[in-house]
């Protein structure tokens, strides 16, 4: 059991020790009701969040120690592809990059917690946005391998567990300019057809994954390399055959890329699809070669909520996230509007594991709150206790009930961090207060929650004192 975080959420150090800028250092802080603005040119007179993060860049030390007191067993976080990379399309790697996560892993390693991670999650060189369009560009996928194979070659004596990029699904949602951004370093040209470019560039992607899942495992057959998807369940409204069918089509959408992941090939679905739509598609007989020899060792997903949909009578089930989701009137809803349904972690556990029978690892799940700090620096989050306990609790059920093989359990932010959809900080999901504020004001003070000696306890039972 540990927690997550990403690079770019945390780090900061933007411009230092060589690093490049990344698609997120671009995107300036905005709230949930206005979204971040995309500014390919900083500008002085707006806040960029992640350009100092909560400078974990300088501090990790002192946070791995707080992780360590807690019983952390592993630490998912990311590696910033710019700061290897700094435009992404070099030939060498930026050694002081390098340099930082051997010092960072190795810190890890000496507090006896493994390293899980990401080598791609939302943080792709923006120099690769600007000179090649980002992933809508067939040349990402060797910048990428190159990326990767650094990665392997550097430190696969001390990660044992990786993913490729992270939630890759999340650009099924295409009408978010941000998700499609973080995703794929897509900026959209006027007239253009999103879904197409979006579906082209997920391909990529995917075959770019395959082939550093091969890399790793040419380098070191021991490495165990997973896809990670954002898994929100979609259910039928009722068991209206019409609800149920367009519950069909929409989990394909969402989750058509688990199949190649896994699978090793394009699924009958999304060919027709692709064929109906008139989508040329560019993929070559080599590309469905690598696709069957790059298949994923584990399933790493993301837990956070479900969604349900009910059917309109299109006989294509077309689905469109931002038009076709419904209220589920079974479940409650965060403050932030986010459905809360410990359940669906059970059912999206099990669903996973009859269709693909290869292990699960949950490597992000959370609660969001605005938590308030008290004058003697305490922080009362016992609704994020409720939440993460309810949720524990149904994973355990499909582990012991289900028969369902679970590697891990990391449970998103260990400590404050910038959120990636809206760049703020007062969406907090940590078990330890970042004394930052929205706009950047505040001391980065790390103070202890509630739930920090409640995970603490959980960890020491490994899950059985909740």
């Amino acid at each position: 059991m540990g927690r997550a975080v990403a690079a770019h959420q945390v780090e900061g150090g933007w411009k230092e020790g060589g690093k490049g800028p990344n698609v997120s250092d671009i995107m300036t802080v905005g709230s949930h009701a206005s979204p971040r603005k995309i500014t390919p040119v900083i500008d002085e007179n707006e806040y960029y969040p992640n350009h100092e993060a909560i400078d974990f860049y300088h501090r990790y030390k002192e946070d791995i120690a707080l992780f360590k007191e807690m019983g952390f067993k592993c630490f998912r976080t990311s590696i910033s592809w710019a700061r290897i990379f700094p435009q992404g399309d070099e030939e060498q790697p930026n050694i002081e990059g390098l340099k930082f996560y051997d010092d960072l892993f190795n810190e890890l390693l000496k507090n006896d917690i493994q390293p899980v991670i990401t080598l791609s999650h939302f943080e792709m060189p923006y120099g690769l946005v600007e000179k090649y369009g980002g992933w809508r560009n067939r040349k990402l996928i060797t910048f990428f391998e190159r990326f990767a194979r650094v990665c392997f070659e550097r430190y696969h004596h001390q990660v044992k567990y990786w993913m490729t990029f992270n939630e890759i699904n999340n650009q099924a949602n295409y009408q978010s300019e941000v998700s499609v951004l973080t995703n794929s370093g897509i900026l959209f040209k006027e007239d253009e057809d999103k879904e197409e470019v979006v579906y082209q560039a997920s391909l990529y992607e995917l075959i770019a994954s395959a082939k550093a899942v091969k890399i790793a495992h040419e380098i070191d057959p021991s490495l165990q390399v997973g896809c990670m998807m954002a898994m929100t369940p979609i259910y039928p409204y009722s068991c209206n055959p019409e609800d149920m069918l367009k519950a069909v089509g929409a989990n394909h959408k969402r989750f058509w890329y688990v199949d190649v992941h896994v699978r090793g090939k394009i699924p009958g679905y999304m060919q027709t699809f692709f064929k109906r739509k008139g989508y040329a598609m560019d993929i070559t007989q080599e590309d469905l070669e690598a696709l069957k020899q790059g298949c994923v060792d584990y399933i790493g997903l993301s837990y956070y909520m479900s969604f349900a949909t009910k059917g309109d009578g299109n006989e294509n089930l077309d689905y469109n996230e931002a038009t076709d989701l419904c209220d589920n009137p079974y479940i409650p809803k965060t403050k932030w509007g986010w459905p809360i349904d410990a359940k669906g972690l059970r059912y999206t556990l099990n669903w996973l594991y009859d269709r693909y029978q290869i292990p699960l690892f949950i490597v992000e799940n959370g609660f969001g709150a605005i938590d308030v700090l008290e004058e003697n620096h305490q922080v009362h989050d016992q609704y994020r206790i409720n939440y993460l306990k309810e949720h524990i609790i149904e994973m355990k059920k499909a582990i012991d009930v289900d028969g369902v093989e679970v590697l891990g359990y990391t449970v998103w932010g260990c400590i404050d961090c910038v959120s990636f959809s809206t760049g703020e900080m007062k969406k907090r999901y940590g078990f330890i207060y970042v004394d930052k504020n929205n706009d950047g004001s505040g001391t980065l003070t790390r103070y202890k929650k509630d739930s920090f000696e409640w995970y603490k306890q959980v960890i020491a039972s490994n899950g059985e004192k909740l």
